[in-house]
């Protein structure tokens, strides 16, 4: 079995956990801790940094220290995991979707802009399976109209945009460290920020909005979104190896660009000025029909796949009527490939022949009824 992803624990993480064992410092105070805040700020480039217990409370705490609620409305992505929209709602506000652009599938800040009302407060950029939004674009409408930018990076750890790594461009940003991100803490998000102000908000509703001068006083409600000095430990030795890593995924993603050169399935678009961290090599077949037998083609061959996510606007809590096409387009005839870092040349390669395999087959047969 090839599985989609792996998470690649080859460094100090059982050393550093087995230290808090032995600290008894297992909940959320502990070295790691901060160790791993002070580290993340250093590699991502930020003035603050926040450890968050998952991505999803992570994206929660930063609407919230926003001051966003009821009646403002998030402009966010339709084709976005459902955590992106869920947080809206779960604060209170209410989700404004746009569509996304067909060669990055990243949203479309033509649609941003379309969708700007007198209700508007906020913009969320979601950088989608290792790529970046157009931070030029979105930061120039968030700008002359007055909007938050929150910056959605749960799958761009990583990422650069004009040689500056995503989730510094807004106001704030967030990561997820789950078990399938590039670098992972088993459960775990971070929120950024270069404004000191927000970041004292964020951290103080972090803690259950404890008094920072007086013991077990609540000066307002607040949440318990802490990360564990565990799960920090594991954050710790993960960061340490966060270049090697970064370096091995893009030369998987080269692997699949040679491999696949010759076969009708069109990748993400890594424009001009990005730096693609390549969290999820991803491919478009031609159909939601071709897409779905090469799945199963490679399922039975062993090989795990995951499909793009559905577009918002039609999942059930959030179905509309209305119509977003490129997202529509975008998300029956996705394929995410196997991209942990531990994969080999030689696995892409049979991945790669399979799909090769099929395509022949389909040609062929193509060839035969003319």
């Amino acid at each position: 079995m090839i599985p989609v992803y792996r998470p690649y624990l080859t460094g100090k993480e059982q050393e550093y956990v087995a230290s808090c064992f032995d600290s008894t410092w297992i909940s959320s105070r502990g070295e790691f801790v901060s160790r791993f805040e002070a580290d993340f700020e250093r590699f991502v480039g930020v003035r603050h940094a926040t450890s968050i217990c998952n991505g999803t409370a992570a994206l929660h705490l930063a609407i919230i220290a926003l001051g966003l609620g009821p009646g403002d409305e998030v402009i966010v992505p339709t084709f976005t995991y459902v955590a992106s929209v869920n947080t809206i709602v779960h604060a209170g506000a209410v989700p404004v979707f746009a569509d996304s652009l067909a060669d990055t599938w990243q949203v479309d800040p033509a649609d941003i802009r379309r969708k700007i009302t007198p209700r508007t407060k906020a913009v969320m950029a979601v950088h989608l399976y290792g790529g970046s939004c157009d931070m030029d674009a979105i930061g120039e409408i968030c700008k002359s109209h007055g909007l938050y930018l929150i910056e959605d990076c749960a799958e761009a750890f990583g990422t650069l945009y004009r040689s500056k790594h995503v989730g510094t461009f807004g106001d704030i940003g967030t990561f997820s460290f789950f078990g399938n991100k590039t670098i992972t803490t088993g459960e775990g998000g971070m929120l950024v920020t270069n404004n000191s102000e927000l970041f004292s908000k964020a951290y103080h509703l972090k803690t259950q909005g404890v008094s920072p001068t007086r013991e077990y006083w609540h000066d307002t409600i607040g949440y318990n979104y802490r990360m564990t000095n565990i799960c920090a430990a594991i954050g710790v030795a993960q960061l340490s190896q966060a270049d090697s890593i970064l370096r091995k995924k893009n030369l998987i993603a080269e692997w699949y660009s040679e491999e696949l050169a010759e076969v009708p399935l069109v990748s993400q678009l890594e424009p001009a000025g990005v730096r693609h961290s390549w969290w999820m090599y991803s491919v478009l077949a031609r159909s939601a029909e071709e897409c779905a037998e090469l799945r199963n083609e490679l399922r039975l061959a062993g090989v795990e796949t995951r499909p793009l996510f559905h577009p918002a606007h039609l999942l059930p809590p959030y179905f509309s009527g209305l119509s977003f096409p490129v997202a529509e387009q975008l998300s029956p005839r996705g394929i995410n490939l196997p991209s942990y870092p531990a994969l080999e040349r030689h696995e892409v390669a049979t991945i790669c022949g399979i799909l090769r395999s099929n395509y022949r087959r389909r040609d062929s047969k193509i060839v035969s009824l003319r």
